[in-house]
């Protein structure tokens, strides 16, 4: 059973069709970075990036370097949409974007880490069988087949990431709508639609309306019924979200993931313009089988497992953010903190204030002073810049932060020294003060 519906070869229209929406939006976003100076604010003028921690190592290159960087990648994104030397070009890709992922968090974004999935799922797809370069050079890799479990494959990807976002919404600054009304007042000079989005109804209906989309927009294009619904609905709701939100590429990527959803003929009828193709529906069990099934198993235990970790830490995520990033929490809250670093000379108990403007960008400054790792890595780079003057230094942090519209209240423990704890990734740091009713 598990083989017939895994292996059984389907037509593989949706793939291509996919590869080359895929490749286009790829290499947009990366030429789009350096347009719109995105690689400048957030790689080039920072003195140092906030990386993951355990990859402080991984640091943008000096100079123009990371312009080229960028060069680089959406050239590959244009390989990868004409499907030559796909493999080599996708692959290249997965590890120069993974890269950037992990060498800055300032800018974190869900979506960066959805597509540093995507990346590596496209690398090991056959994506470039037919409508490529690849196959019109070499007519043995042509096909117009594929595995049925690689469609699924996408399809449960999306089935996490949307049902996972709309269960997070479910908690009180979205059910109340004022989280709403704090994402909506920045976009107040909006052409035509400023007022219209401060509007109390229009809070209700995004509220209302994303979690039931999140919930729903996977079951709901998966039948035949509503699928036609479903997509009409998909564009309204990703054309908002660019408009109103500005998130580059993701919305679109996310319309082009609906080609899985459809007829893989009526998917070739309109994009490849293929109509006499004939699929024969055969079960091909391949040798590597138990591979190909124990790795997918592996991967969607992760998948559905990573986004819960956060209840395994003490208090709420809200507050601490431990447990927040790789789990499809988007837009959710607001942080706003105030923060000052005193650097304490051990030796002579010499006290010296640190002025972050020396040090960071504003947006550099709001992370650190909001979110307890960003604190912690600050601390931990300003103990590594004393010891290299030959001072051994404590240093200590007043931070108070506030969540969304609520009160101020005070976020870090002042008697800890945080150049002395380590990080913990895998259970409570004590010394982030506990949440007041976040």
């Amino acid at each position: 059973m598990l083989d017939r519906f895994l292996f059984r070869r389907i037509d593989n229209a949706q793939l291509v069709v996919f590869r080359i929406c895929y490749g286009f939006l790829v290499s947009a976003e990366c030429y789009g970075a350096i347009i719109t100076g995105w690689v400048r604010k957030t790689l080039v003028e920072p003195k140092f990036t906030f990386s993951f921690i355990g990859f402080e190592w991984l640091q943008p290159l000096p100079g123009n370097g990371m312009y080229f960087y960028f060069a680089i990648m959406g050239t590959l994104g244009l390989l990868i949409m004409v499907g030559y030397k796909y493999r080599l070009s996708a692959f290249a890709f997965a590890f120069m974007w993974t890269g950037v992922y992990l060498m800055q968090k300032t800018s974190y974004n869900n979506h960066y880490y959805l597509l540093m999935l995507l990346a590596f799922i496209m690398a090991f797809f056959p994506a470039n069988r037919d409508a490529s370069l690849d196959a019109k050079l070499n007519p043995n890799l042509k096909s117009h087949t594929m595995p049925n479990w690689i469609r699924w494959t996408i399809i449960l990807q999306l089935f996490i990431v949307y049902s996972y976002a709309s269960v997070a919404k479910l908690y009180a600054d979205w059910l109340d709508f004022s989280f709403i009304d704090v994402l909506m007042r920045p976009k107040k000079d909006y052409f035509l639609v400023g007022e219209l989005l401060q509007q109390k109804w229009v809070h209700v209906a995004v509220a209302v309306f994303g979690i039931l989309f999140d919930l729903l927009v996977v079951p709901a294009l998966l039948w035949k019924r509503t699928r036609k619904i479903a997509f009409a609905f998909s564009i309204f709701f990703h054309l908002f979200n660019s408009y109103v939100f500005r998130i580059g590429i993701f919305p679109y990527l996310s319309l082009a993931f609906t080609v899985f959803f459809f007829e893989p003929q009526t998917i070739r009828n309109i994009f490849l313009k293929t109509k006499n193709i004939t699929i024969t529906k055969v079960l091909e069990v391949p040798k590597n089988r138990n591979v190909i099934v124990g790795i997918l198993g592996i991967y969607f235990f992760v998948q559905l497992l990573l986004p819960l970790r956060h209840h395994t830490f003490q208090d709420n995520v809200l507050w601490t953010e431990e447990g927040h990033r790789l789990s499809w929490r988007m837009m959710l809250r607001g942080r706003q903190g105030t923060i000052q670093f005193k650097v304490v000379n051990k030796e002579n108990n010499e006290v010296k204030y640190i002025k972050l403007d020396d040090y960071l960008t504003n947006k550099q400054k709001n992370r650190v002073a909001s979110y307890p790792d960003f604190t912690w890595q600050f601390a931990q780079r300003l103990k590594k810049e004393y010891t290299e003057k030959g001072m051994d230094v404590q240093v200590f942090v007043r931070s108070r932060v506030k969540i969304n519209d609520g009160k101020y209240y005070e976020f870090i423990d002042p008697e800890v020294d945080l150049a002395s704890v380590p990080w913990k990734h895998f259970s409570h740091n004590e010394w982030i003060c506990p949440s007041q009713n976040q």
